[in-house]
Protein backbone atom coordinates (compact mmCIF):
# COMPACT_ATOMS: atom_id res chain seq x y z
CA UNK A 1 0.00 0.00 0.00
CA UNK A 2 1.40 3.17 -1.18
CA UNK A 3 1.25 6.88 0.48
CA UNK A 4 2.44 5.66 4.21
CA UNK A 5 0.07 2.73 4.33
CA UNK A 6 0.64 -0.77 5.65
CA UNK A 7 3.90 -2.13 3.69
CA UNK A 8 3.68 -3.98 0.35
CA UNK A 9 5.41 -6.87 2.00
CA UNK A 10 2.75 -7.16 4.49
CA UNK A 11 0.13 -6.92 2.06
CA UNK A 12 1.91 -9.69 -0.01
CA UNK A 13 2.30 -12.50 3.48
CA UNK A 14 -0.38 -14.92 1.91
CA UNK A 15 0.08 -17.29 5.33
CA UNK A 16 -0.64 -13.47 7.39
CA UNK A 17 -3.71 -12.86 5.25
CA UNK A 18 -4.74 -15.96 5.60
CA UNK A 19 -5.19 -15.98 9.29
CA UNK A 20 -5.77 -12.29 9.46
CA UNK A 21 -9.19 -12.93 7.38
CA UNK A 22 -10.83 -15.27 9.85
CA UNK A 23 -9.82 -13.19 12.72
CA UNK A 24 -11.18 -10.34 10.87
CA UNK A 25 -14.53 -11.22 10.11
CA UNK A 26 -14.73 -12.88 13.81
CA UNK A 27 -13.89 -9.78 15.04
CA UNK A 28 -16.36 -7.37 13.18
CA UNK A 29 -19.13 -9.85 14.40
CA UNK A 30 -17.95 -9.37 17.86
CA UNK A 31 -17.72 -5.54 17.42
CA UNK A 32 -21.49 -5.22 15.77
CA UNK A 33 -20.38 -4.54 12.71
CA UNK A 34 -23.12 -5.98 11.14
CA UNK A 35 -25.96 -6.31 8.26
CA UNK A 36 -28.52 -8.43 7.46
CA UNK A 37 -28.88 -10.64 4.57
CA UNK A 38 -30.12 -10.70 1.47
CA UNK A 39 -32.68 -13.00 1.71
CA UNK A 40 -33.63 -12.30 4.61
CA UNK A 41 -33.45 -8.76 4.61
CA UNK A 42 -36.02 -8.23 7.09
CA UNK A 43 -34.87 -11.31 9.92
CA UNK A 44 -32.87 -10.53 12.56
CA UNK A 45 -32.39 -14.90 12.69
CA UNK A 46 -29.85 -14.33 9.88
CA UNK A 47 -26.80 -11.72 9.79
CA UNK A 48 -23.69 -11.44 8.63
CA UNK A 49 -20.79 -9.05 9.09
CA UNK A 50 -21.13 -5.68 7.34
CA UNK A 51 -18.82 -5.51 4.06
CA UNK A 52 -15.23 -4.19 4.93
CA UNK A 53 -11.68 -3.52 4.66
CA UNK A 54 -9.06 -5.86 5.92
CA UNK A 55 -6.71 -3.44 6.90
CA UNK A 56 -6.95 0.00 7.46
CA UNK A 57 -6.49 2.83 4.54
CA UNK A 58 -3.87 5.94 4.33
CA UNK A 59 -5.41 9.04 4.43
CA UNK A 60 -3.36 12.42 4.97
CA UNK A 61 -3.65 14.21 8.39
CA UNK A 62 -3.62 17.51 7.26
CA UNK A 63 -6.34 16.64 4.59
CA UNK A 64 -8.51 14.54 7.19
CA UNK A 65 -8.57 17.60 9.68
CA UNK A 66 -9.31 19.67 7.02
CA UNK A 67 -12.33 17.76 6.40
CA UNK A 68 -13.24 17.83 9.85
CA UNK A 69 -12.59 21.77 10.50
CA UNK A 70 -15.15 22.83 7.43
CA UNK A 71 -17.89 20.74 8.61
CA UNK A 72 -19.40 22.96 11.03
CA UNK A 73 -19.29 26.10 8.27
CA UNK A 74 -21.05 23.21 5.87
CA UNK A 75 -23.67 22.86 8.74
CA UNK A 76 -24.42 26.34 8.60
CA UNK A 77 -24.52 26.63 4.98
CA UNK A 78 -27.20 24.19 5.00
CA UNK A 79 -29.18 25.66 7.49
CA UNK A 80 -28.98 29.17 5.83
CA UNK A 81 -29.59 28.04 2.17
CA UNK A 82 -32.69 26.35 4.28
CA UNK A 83 -34.14 29.40 5.00
CA UNK A 84 -33.86 31.41 1.67
CA UNK A 85 -36.78 30.55 -0.67
CA UNK A 86 -35.89 32.54 -3.07
CA UNK A 87 -32.48 30.94 -3.10
CA UNK A 88 -34.28 27.69 -3.65
CA UNK A 89 -37.08 28.99 -6.01
CA UNK A 90 -34.23 30.13 -8.37
CA UNK A 91 -31.71 27.61 -8.37
CA UNK A 92 -34.32 25.03 -8.70
CA UNK A 93 -36.26 26.77 -11.32
CA UNK A 94 -35.07 24.36 -14.53
CA UNK A 95 -34.50 21.33 -12.31
CA UNK A 96 -38.24 20.84 -11.41
CA UNK A 97 -39.55 21.48 -14.77
CA UNK A 98 -37.50 18.06 -16.04
CA UNK A 99 -37.21 15.64 -12.77
CA UNK A 100 -40.63 14.78 -11.64
CA UNK A 101 -39.12 13.05 -8.16
CA UNK A 102 -37.02 17.14 -7.33
CA UNK A 103 -40.89 18.63 -8.26
CA UNK A 104 -42.80 16.75 -6.00
CA UNK A 105 -40.17 17.39 -3.20
CA UNK A 106 -40.82 21.42 -3.85
CA UNK A 107 -44.31 21.25 -3.83
CA UNK A 108 -44.74 20.07 -0.70
CA UNK A 109 -41.97 22.51 0.63
CA UNK A 110 -44.10 25.47 -1.65
CA UNK A 111 -47.24 24.37 0.21
CA UNK A 112 -45.56 23.94 3.82
CA UNK A 113 -44.12 27.86 3.34
CA UNK A 114 -47.60 29.38 3.28
CA UNK A 115 -49.15 28.02 5.94
CA UNK A 116 -47.97 29.30 9.74
CA UNK A 117 -44.71 27.74 10.68
CA UNK A 118 -45.41 26.25 13.86
CA UNK A 119 -42.27 24.82 14.91
CA UNK A 120 -38.87 27.09 15.73
CA UNK A 121 -37.01 24.09 15.89
CA UNK A 122 -34.37 22.87 12.97
CA UNK A 123 -32.05 19.92 13.57
CA UNK A 124 -29.86 18.75 10.57
CA UNK A 125 -28.04 15.50 10.59
CA UNK A 126 -25.87 15.28 7.32
CA UNK A 127 -22.74 14.03 5.94
CA UNK A 128 -20.27 15.88 3.93
CA UNK A 129 -18.17 13.60 1.16
CA UNK A 130 -15.05 13.99 -0.25
CA UNK A 131 -11.89 12.16 -2.45
CA UNK A 132 -8.48 13.21 -2.56
CA UNK A 133 -7.75 14.34 -6.13
CA UNK A 134 -4.06 14.38 -7.19
CA UNK A 135 -2.98 16.59 -9.62
CA UNK A 136 -0.72 16.23 -12.22
CA UNK A 137 2.04 17.81 -10.36
CA UNK A 138 1.40 15.12 -7.49
CA UNK A 139 -0.13 17.70 -5.56
CA UNK A 140 -3.03 16.30 -3.32
CA UNK A 141 -6.01 18.35 -2.36
CA UNK A 142 -9.42 17.48 -0.74
CA UNK A 143 -12.43 18.01 -3.18
CA UNK A 144 -15.88 17.44 -2.20
CA UNK A 145 -18.26 15.03 -3.75
CA UNK A 146 -21.93 15.93 -2.50
CA UNK A 147 -23.49 16.79 0.85
CA UNK A 148 -26.21 14.31 1.84
CA UNK A 149 -28.61 15.92 3.76
CA UNK A 150 -30.95 13.14 4.42
CA UNK A 151 -30.57 9.94 5.70
CA UNK A 152 -26.72 10.13 6.06
CA UNK A 153 -26.00 6.29 6.88
CA UNK A 154 -23.02 4.89 8.77
CA UNK A 155 -22.91 6.85 12.08
CA UNK A 156 -23.81 3.75 13.70
CA UNK A 157 -21.32 0.75 11.68
CA UNK A 158 -18.34 3.17 11.76
CA UNK A 159 -18.93 4.15 15.25
CA UNK A 160 -17.54 -0.08 16.05
CA UNK A 161 -14.89 -0.33 13.16
CA UNK A 162 -11.52 1.71 14.90
CA UNK A 163 -11.84 -1.28 17.28
CA UNK A 164 -11.75 -3.82 14.66
CA UNK A 165 -8.70 -2.46 12.64
CA UNK A 166 -7.06 -1.89 16.01
CA UNK A 167 -7.41 -5.68 16.63
CA UNK A 168 -6.27 -6.30 13.32
CA UNK A 169 -3.34 -4.81 13.48
CA UNK A 170 -2.07 -6.22 16.84
CA UNK A 171 -2.54 -9.64 15.33
CA UNK A 172 -0.61 -8.34 12.42
CA UNK A 173 2.45 -6.69 15.26
CA UNK A 174 1.76 -3.46 13.39
CA UNK A 175 2.05 -1.68 16.95
CA UNK A 176 3.26 1.40 15.22
CA UNK A 177 0.35 2.13 13.57
CA UNK A 178 -2.51 1.96 16.13
CA UNK A 179 -1.74 5.70 17.20
CA UNK A 180 -2.46 6.06 13.67
CA UNK A 181 -6.57 5.60 13.60
CA UNK A 182 -8.64 7.86 15.47
CA UNK A 183 -11.73 6.96 18.02
CA UNK A 184 -15.00 7.94 16.27
CA UNK A 185 -18.07 7.51 17.51
CA UNK A 186 -20.69 9.25 15.16
CA UNK A 187 -23.51 7.43 16.68
CA UNK A 188 -23.56 9.14 19.54
CA UNK A 189 -22.90 12.41 18.45
CA UNK A 190 -25.45 11.90 15.77
CA UNK A 191 -27.79 10.80 18.94
CA UNK A 192 -27.11 14.38 20.85
CA UNK A 193 -28.29 16.53 18.06
CA UNK A 194 -31.62 14.52 18.07
CA UNK A 195 -31.81 14.36 21.90
CA UNK A 196 -31.10 18.30 21.79
CA UNK A 197 -34.39 18.33 19.23
CA UNK A 198 -35.58 16.22 21.65
CA UNK A 199 -35.32 18.18 24.62
CA UNK A 200 -35.99 21.64 23.33
CA UNK A 201 -39.41 20.48 21.75
CA UNK A 202 -40.44 19.79 25.56
CA UNK A 203 -42.94 16.69 26.03
CA UNK A 204 -41.12 13.72 27.79
CA UNK A 205 -43.80 11.45 26.85
CA UNK A 206 -42.81 12.36 23.00
CA UNK A 207 -41.75 9.90 20.52
CA UNK A 208 -38.20 9.96 18.18
CA UNK A 209 -39.80 8.09 15.01
CA UNK A 210 -37.39 6.49 12.51
CA UNK A 211 -38.94 6.48 9.26
CA UNK A 212 -37.71 3.55 7.56
CA UNK A 213 -37.54 1.85 4.17
CA UNK A 214 -39.64 -1.69 4.22
CA UNK A 215 -36.00 -3.73 3.62
CA UNK A 216 -34.16 -3.24 6.66
CA UNK A 217 -30.90 -4.78 5.66
CA UNK A 218 -28.80 -2.14 7.45
CA UNK A 219 -30.96 -1.71 10.66
CA UNK A 220 -27.95 -2.30 13.22
CA UNK A 221 -26.77 1.30 11.70
CA UNK A 222 -29.98 2.99 12.75
CA UNK A 223 -29.66 0.63 15.74
CA UNK A 224 -26.17 2.05 17.63
CA UNK A 225 -28.14 5.88 17.11
CA UNK A 226 -31.46 4.37 18.56
CA UNK A 227 -29.79 2.52 21.58
CA UNK A 228 -27.80 6.07 22.35
CA UNK A 229 -31.12 7.61 22.80
CA UNK A 230 -32.68 4.56 24.95
CA UNK A 231 -29.71 5.32 26.95
CA UNK A 232 -31.13 8.79 27.70
CA UNK A 233 -33.91 7.56 28.34
CA UNK A 234 -35.94 9.25 25.01
CA UNK A 235 -38.44 7.00 23.63
CA UNK A 236 -37.86 5.37 19.96
CA UNK A 237 -40.74 4.07 17.47
CA UNK A 238 -39.64 3.08 14.38
CA UNK A 239 -42.53 3.33 11.25
CA UNK A 240 -42.47 3.22 7.49
CA UNK A 241 -44.77 6.28 5.53
CA UNK A 242 -47.72 3.88 4.53
CA UNK A 243 -47.96 3.27 8.31
CA UNK A 244 -47.66 7.11 9.27
CA UNK A 245 -50.39 7.62 6.13
CA UNK A 246 -52.80 4.79 8.28
CA UNK A 247 -52.19 5.57 11.76
CA UNK A 248 -51.07 9.32 11.67
CA UNK A 249 -52.89 12.04 12.77
CA UNK A 250 -52.38 16.24 13.63
CA UNK A 251 -54.28 17.63 16.41
CA UNK A 252 -55.59 21.16 16.64
CA UNK A 253 -52.13 22.40 17.60
CA UNK A 254 -50.34 20.52 13.97
CA UNK A 255 -48.82 17.84 16.80
CA UNK A 256 -48.31 14.72 15.20
CA UNK A 257 -49.49 11.69 16.64
CA UNK A 258 -48.87 7.75 15.20
CA UNK A 259 -50.36 4.97 16.66
CA UNK A 260 -51.60 7.13 19.30
CA UNK A 261 -48.01 8.58 20.08
CA UNK A 262 -46.86 11.99 20.00
CA UNK A 263 -43.95 12.49 17.96
CA UNK A 264 -41.16 14.43 19.02
CA UNK A 265 -39.03 14.32 16.08
CA UNK A 266 -39.00 12.28 12.75
CA UNK A 267 -35.95 11.00 11.81
CA UNK A 268 -35.91 10.42 7.76
CA UNK A 269 -33.97 7.03 7.55
CA UNK A 270 -36.35 6.86 4.57
CA UNK A 271 -37.72 9.19 1.52
CA UNK A 272 -34.51 9.96 -0.07
CA UNK A 273 -35.03 8.07 -4.00
CA UNK A 274 -38.15 8.08 -5.54
CA UNK A 275 -38.66 4.61 -5.45
CA UNK A 276 -38.77 5.11 -1.28
CA UNK A 277 -42.31 6.49 -1.93
CA UNK A 278 -44.41 3.73 -3.44
CA UNK A 279 -47.68 4.95 -3.63
CA UNK A 280 -49.67 8.49 -3.26
CA UNK A 281 -50.17 7.16 0.48
CA UNK A 282 -46.35 7.49 1.10
CA UNK A 283 -46.33 11.12 -0.62
CA UNK A 284 -49.89 11.92 1.84
CA UNK A 285 -47.97 10.66 4.89
CA UNK A 286 -44.43 12.99 3.52
CA UNK A 287 -46.98 15.98 3.60
CA UNK A 288 -48.69 15.25 6.63
CA UNK A 289 -45.38 15.08 8.59
CA UNK A 290 -43.98 18.58 6.96
CA UNK A 291 -47.20 20.22 8.33
CA UNK A 292 -46.61 19.01 11.75
CA UNK A 293 -45.26 20.43 15.12
CA UNK A 294 -42.54 17.58 14.81
CA UNK A 295 -39.33 18.58 14.06
CA UNK A 296 -38.31 16.83 11.16
CA UNK A 297 -34.77 15.87 10.19
CA UNK A 298 -34.36 16.77 8.03
CA UNK A 299 -37.33 19.29 7.05
CA UNK A 300 -38.19 19.57 3.20
CA UNK A 301 -36.38 22.77 2.82
CA UNK A 302 -33.38 20.77 4.03
CA UNK A 303 -33.52 18.18 2.05
CA UNK A 304 -33.79 20.74 -1.14
CA UNK A 305 -30.59 21.88 0.17
CA UNK A 306 -28.86 18.90 -0.26
CA UNK A 307 -29.67 18.20 -4.29
CA UNK A 308 -26.98 18.45 -6.33
CA UNK A 309 -28.19 21.27 -8.69
CA UNK A 310 -27.77 23.15 -5.23
CA UNK A 311 -24.58 22.29 -4.95
CA UNK A 312 -23.30 23.55 -8.32
CA UNK A 313 -25.23 26.55 -7.97
CA UNK A 314 -22.92 27.09 -4.61
CA UNK A 315 -19.66 27.01 -6.50
CA UNK A 316 -20.95 29.52 -9.36
CA UNK A 317 -18.72 33.16 -8.21
CA UNK A 318 -20.14 35.24 -5.32
CA UNK A 319 -22.73 32.92 -4.34
CA UNK A 320 -21.15 31.47 -1.13
CA UNK A 321 -20.57 34.91 -0.61
CA UNK A 322 -24.52 36.15 -0.05
CA UNK A 323 -24.51 33.54 3.06
CA UNK A 324 -21.33 34.38 4.48
CA UNK A 325 -21.55 38.46 3.81
CA UNK A 326 -19.31 39.00 6.51
CA UNK A 327 -16.91 36.01 6.71
CA UNK A 328 -14.37 35.92 3.96
CA UNK A 329 -12.50 33.37 5.56
CA UNK A 330 -15.38 30.59 5.69
CA UNK A 331 -15.87 31.20 2.13
CA UNK A 332 -12.44 30.69 1.12
CA UNK A 333 -12.70 26.89 3.53
CA UNK A 334 -15.40 26.05 1.90
CA UNK A 335 -14.85 26.76 -1.49
CA UNK A 336 -11.28 25.43 -1.24
CA UNK A 337 -13.48 22.04 -1.18
CA UNK A 338 -15.12 22.32 -4.43
CA UNK A 339 -14.40 20.60 -7.49
CA UNK A 340 -15.53 22.30 -10.61
CA UNK A 341 -19.23 22.12 -10.96
CA UNK A 342 -21.28 23.11 -14.32
CA UNK A 343 -24.47 23.82 -14.83
CA UNK A 344 -26.05 21.99 -17.79
CA UNK A 345 -29.55 24.44 -17.85
CA UNK A 346 -30.32 25.55 -21.38
CA UNK A 347 -28.02 28.99 -22.50
CA UNK A 348 -24.55 29.78 -23.45
CA UNK A 349 -23.26 28.24 -19.93
CA UNK A 350 -24.53 24.83 -20.34
CA UNK A 351 -24.28 24.64 -24.00
CA UNK A 352 -20.58 25.26 -23.22
CA UNK A 353 -20.60 22.26 -20.46
CA UNK A 354 -22.00 20.13 -22.52
CA UNK A 355 -19.65 20.56 -25.28
CA UNK A 356 -16.98 19.97 -23.06
CA UNK A 357 -18.03 16.80 -21.49
CA UNK A 358 -18.87 15.66 -25.08
CA UNK A 359 -15.17 15.76 -26.20
CA UNK A 360 -13.70 14.67 -23.12
CA UNK A 361 -16.61 12.81 -21.28
CA UNK A 362 -13.39 11.05 -19.19
CA UNK A 363 -12.79 14.32 -17.71
CA UNK A 364 -16.16 14.34 -15.85
CA UNK A 365 -19.13 12.74 -13.85
CA UNK A 366 -22.52 13.28 -14.84
CA UNK A 367 -24.59 13.29 -11.91
CA UNK A 368 -28.71 13.43 -12.13
CA UNK A 369 -30.13 15.03 -8.62
CA UNK A 370 -30.64 11.23 -6.56
CA UNK A 371 -29.43 10.06 -3.80
CA UNK A 372 -28.33 6.41 -2.37
CA UNK A 373 -25.27 5.88 -4.93
CA UNK A 374 -24.83 4.52 -7.90
CA UNK A 375 -26.44 6.88 -9.50
CA UNK A 376 -23.65 8.41 -11.56
CA UNK A 377 -22.86 8.37 -15.05
CA UNK A 378 -19.06 8.03 -16.25
CA UNK A 379 -17.12 8.02 -19.46
CA UNK A 380 -18.71 7.12 -22.78
CA UNK A 381 -21.93 6.96 -20.96
CA UNK A 382 -21.86 10.57 -20.77
CA UNK A 383 -21.36 10.66 -24.11
CA UNK A 384 -24.23 8.70 -25.42
CA UNK A 385 -26.39 10.46 -22.49
CA UNK A 386 -25.99 13.40 -23.62
CA UNK A 387 -26.10 13.34 -27.43
CA UNK A 388 -29.40 12.09 -26.76
CA UNK A 389 -30.31 15.21 -24.63
CA UNK A 390 -28.10 17.74 -25.45
CA UNK A 391 -30.76 20.36 -27.55
CA UNK A 392 -33.49 19.59 -24.72
CA UNK A 393 -34.69 20.65 -21.57
CA UNK A 394 -34.18 17.41 -20.12
CA UNK A 395 -30.41 17.93 -19.59
CA UNK A 396 -31.35 20.16 -16.86
CA UNK A 397 -32.19 17.38 -14.34
CA UNK A 398 -27.97 16.69 -14.09
CA UNK A 399 -25.06 18.66 -13.27
CA UNK A 400 -21.40 18.58 -14.78
CA UNK A 401 -18.50 17.47 -12.18
CA UNK A 402 -15.23 17.30 -13.06
CA UNK A 403 -13.94 13.96 -12.07
CA UNK A 404 -11.38 13.42 -9.20
CA UNK A 405 -8.53 11.64 -10.11
CA UNK A 406 -7.59 9.91 -6.25
CA UNK A 407 -4.33 8.10 -5.80
CA UNK A 408 -5.00 4.30 -5.89
CA UNK A 409 -3.67 2.39 -2.59
CA UNK A 410 -3.67 -1.83 -2.16
CA UNK A 411 -6.07 -3.63 0.54
CA UNK A 412 -8.04 -6.42 0.59
CA UNK A 413 -12.14 -5.87 0.09
CA UNK A 414 -14.17 -8.55 3.18
CA UNK A 415 -17.23 -9.20 1.51
CA UNK A 416 -19.28 -12.37 1.86
CA UNK A 417 -18.90 -14.78 -0.62
CA UNK A 418 -15.87 -12.85 -2.49
CA UNK A 419 -12.63 -14.63 -2.72
CA UNK A 420 -10.32 -12.98 -1.04
CA UNK A 421 -7.88 -11.19 -3.57
CA UNK A 422 -5.86 -7.91 -3.08
CA UNK A 423 -7.56 -5.14 -5.11
CA UNK A 424 -6.43 -1.64 -6.07
CA UNK A 425 -8.59 0.49 -4.11
CA UNK A 426 -10.06 4.07 -3.86
CA UNK A 427 -11.68 5.57 -0.86
CA UNK A 428 -14.14 8.20 -0.29
CA UNK A 429 -13.90 10.00 3.43
CA UNK A 430 -17.60 11.23 4.90
CA UNK A 431 -17.83 13.97 7.83
CA UNK A 432 -20.54 13.69 10.09
CA UNK A 433 -22.37 17.18 11.53
CA UNK A 434 -24.83 17.47 13.32
CA UNK A 435 -26.72 21.33 14.27
CA UNK A 436 -30.06 22.03 16.23
CA UNK A 437 -31.57 25.68 15.58
CA UNK A 438 -34.28 27.09 17.85
CA UNK A 439 -35.44 30.12 15.96
CA UNK A 440 -32.55 32.14 15.29
CA UNK A 441 -29.78 31.39 18.12
CA UNK A 442 -27.93 28.19 17.07
CA UNK A 443 -27.61 26.26 19.90
CA UNK A 444 -25.92 23.45 18.79
CA UNK A 445 -23.78 22.71 15.76
CA UNK A 446 -20.31 20.32 15.75
CA UNK A 447 -18.65 18.05 13.59
CA UNK A 448 -19.54 14.57 14.88
CA UNK A 449 -17.57 12.33 13.57
CA UNK A 450 -16.19 10.24 10.22
CA UNK A 451 -16.63 7.63 7.58
CA UNK A 452 -14.04 5.57 5.23
CA UNK A 453 -15.39 3.57 2.28
CA UNK A 454 -13.11 1.89 0.10
CA UNK A 455 -14.10 0.24 -3.33
CA UNK A 456 -12.08 -1.46 -6.30
CA UNK A 457 -10.86 1.08 -8.62
CA UNK A 458 -13.04 -1.28 -11.46
CA UNK A 459 -16.04 0.36 -10.01
CA UNK A 460 -16.97 3.92 -10.93
CA UNK A 461 -20.22 4.62 -8.73
CA UNK A 462 -21.59 3.01 -5.77
CA UNK A 463 -21.42 2.75 -1.64
CA UNK A 464 -22.10 0.18 1.19
CA UNK A 465 -26.03 -0.02 0.74
CA UNK A 466 -24.86 -0.44 -3.02
CA UNK A 467 -23.31 -3.11 -2.64
CA UNK A 468 -20.14 -1.49 -3.94
CA UNK A 469 -17.64 0.00 -1.57
CA UNK A 470 -16.82 -1.85 2.13
CA UNK A 471 -16.37 -0.25 5.62
CA UNK A 472 -12.84 1.62 6.25
CA UNK A 473 -11.05 3.49 9.07
CA UNK A 474 -8.17 6.65 7.90
CA UNK A 475 -4.80 5.36 8.73
CA UNK A 476 -3.61 9.37 9.32
CA UNK A 477 -0.26 9.48 7.63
Amino acid sequence: MSAGGIPDKVLRNGDLIIKLEEIAKDTALLNGVLMRTKDTPNSPEVVNYAPFTLFPSPVPRALFQQALAVQTHFNRLVDRISQNPSFLEEALASTIKVDDFTARLFKIYRQVLQEPQSQSIVLGLNRSDYMLDQSEDGNVSLKQIEINTIAASFGGLSSRTPDVHRHILRVANRMDELKQILDNNPAAGLAKGLAKAWELYGSEKAVVMFLVEDIQRNIYDHRFVENELWKRNIPVIRRQFDEVYKTGSLDENKRLFVDGQEVAIVYFRNGYMPNNYSSEQSWEARLMIERSLAVKCPNISTHLAGTKKIQQELARPGVLERFFPDEPETVAQIRDTFAGLYTLDLGDDGDRAVALALANPDLYVLKPQREGGGNNIYGAEIRQVLEGMKDSSERTAYILMDKIKPRPVHNYLLREGTPLRLSTCLSELGVFGAYVRKGTDMVLNECVGHLLRTKSSEHADGGVAAGVAVLDNPLLV
